[in-house]
């Protein structure tokens, strides 16, 4: 079984416990890495969301900002503090993040900054909204929306999904089927956006997670056993994740998940060095290099 992680999240973000905690857990356990991948949420309009009063209430609205300068400000003292807990401990955590992607040149520019400022290890795509009229919904409200909307946002996230997959910006795909979370998307009628989303990850040479936290709600991670027969015949590489949020989900349901993947006909397992070892796209604009007064 997969002894390690690298979608976890921590305190000060909307994980549970802190960088500490969770690597102590891991060493607990026996692993050989865990990576923390916090949340790298970044849009001009996030607070205009009508989930973000939600996520104040809830007390993890820190995993959200609406500049970079924000976002890397977040990161720099949270990638510190891994940075001295490495010095004395038994394995290394690596510093990752989780990215919503949003599919526009101001935000792939910016994007490109803060990498080049952070150096993280590994970069996790993912997608959590849709975007309509400048405003930001995430699963919940997509939920709640009538039909025609949920139709229109359910195409409109597959196509986020697939836009992430094609940027080689990112080491692996998060969560495919997310909005499963919510009972949508798992009818016979997403069975063409599912096998596009699949053609693009095979096409860019991407990998995929297997996010084992939905055996939580479900019998089955995120992605669906059909979508990981689509992965399997394509022959995908995937990686197995817990999405820990706190230290004792860590390593959460990976034997169901590794068998259940192995029976849908999935063969290659990557590990942490696999992932680190993808080629990303992450060269900064010529418009940027040029200006040196930008921040970060």
């Amino acid at each position: 079984m997969q002894k390690f992680s690298l979608h976890t999240h921590t305190l000060g973000f909307d994980g549970q416990q802190t960088e500490l905690e969770m690597l102590q857990q891991a060493e607990a356990l026996g692993w050989s890495h865990i990576g923390i991948s916090n949340h790298f949420i970044v849009h001009p309009n996030i607070k205009k969301s009508p989930m973000y009063y939600y996520a104040e209430k809830g007390n993890y609205a820190a995993i959200y900002s609406e500049s970079f300068d924000e976002a890397v400000s977040k990161f720099a003292s949270h990638y510190q503090r891994i940075d001295e807990i490495n010095q004395t401990s038994k394995i290394k955590i690596l510093k990752g993040m989780e990215v919503d992607y949003f599919d526009n040149d101001n935000w792939r520019d910016g994007f490109a900054k803060a990498i080049a400022y952070l150096k993280p290890d590994y970069v996790i795509g993912s997608a959590h909204f849709v975007e309509r009229q400048n405003i930001l919904y995430n699963s919940h409200d997509v939920r709640t929306a009538s039909q025609v909307e949920q139709n229109w946002m359910l195409h409109r996230y597959w196509q986020n999904v697939r836009a992430a997959a094609g940027s080689n910006l990112f080491n692996f795909m998060a969560h495919l089927d997310l909005l499963k979370k919510v009972n949508l998307g798992s009818s016979a009628e997403w069975l063409d956006d599912e096998q596009k989303t699949i053609d693009i990850i095979k096409e860019s040479g991407m990998a995929i997670e297997l996010n084992s936290s939905a055996f939580k709600f479900c019998a089955e991670p995120y992605p669906s056993k059909r979508i990981m027969q689509m992965a399997g015949e394509a022959d995908i590489p995937v990686i197995i994740s817990d999405d820990a949020h706190k230290s004792a989900q860590l390593g959460s349901y990976f034997e169901q998940t590794e068998e259940m993947a192995k029976n849908c006909g999935i063969k290659k397992f990557l590990t942490p060095c696999d992932i680190m070892e993808r080629r990303l796209n992450h060269k900064l604009p010529s418009k940027l290099l040029i200006n040196s007064r930008n921040r970060f």
